[in-house]
């Protein structure tokens, strides 16, 4: 985020009508299992989070610097290069499930799937049922690089 920008929040649009708009079909056939599979996971609907992130639930966090907000608690955005599942708690919370998986790269907090025929689906199902409890939990207090939960 640009320092003075304003906070990625929900909005009004329809998260059905955005992954039917992607316009790589990999890319909106993996949205579209995405859309399911987190709706199962998380017992929440989908909704929109900012312009390009389907948002599953809400978590609080505050962390020890002060700062407080809120997020969607899971996540996806089917990015052109890959599907990115968002894990706030961070990929190492689930480094023995995601050892299971099969292809994937990670960052701090982001999952990159280029491919959701090649994983296995009730892996990534787990894990993000395991991130999404871990938010919900209460405020969230840790940055995912430093450490998650």
């Amino acid at each position: 985020m640009t320092p003075g920008s304003p906070p990625t929040t929900w909005t009004d649009a329809d998260p059905h009508a955005f992954v039917a708009a992607v316009a790589r079909p990999a890319r909106r056939r993996d949205a579209e299992t995405l859309l399911g599979l987190m709706e199962r996971a998380t017992g929440q609907p989908a909704r929109m989070f900012g312009p390009s992130i389907v948002g599953f639930g809400e978590y609080r966090y505050a962390y020890a610097s002060g700062r407080t907000g809120h997020a969607a608690a899971a996540g996806f955005s089917p990015r052109a290069a890959a599907s990115v599942v968002y894990l706030a708690d961070g990929v190492d919370a689930h480094a023995d499930d995601l050892a299971r998986l099969g292809p994937h790269t990670a960052g701090v907090s982001c999952l990159y799937l280029k491919d959701l025929a090649q994983v296995d689906l009730a892996v990534l199902e787990a894990v993000v049922a395991s991130s999404y409890a871990a938010l919900t939990g209460g405020t969230y207090a840790l940055r995912a690089r430093e450490g998650g939960a």
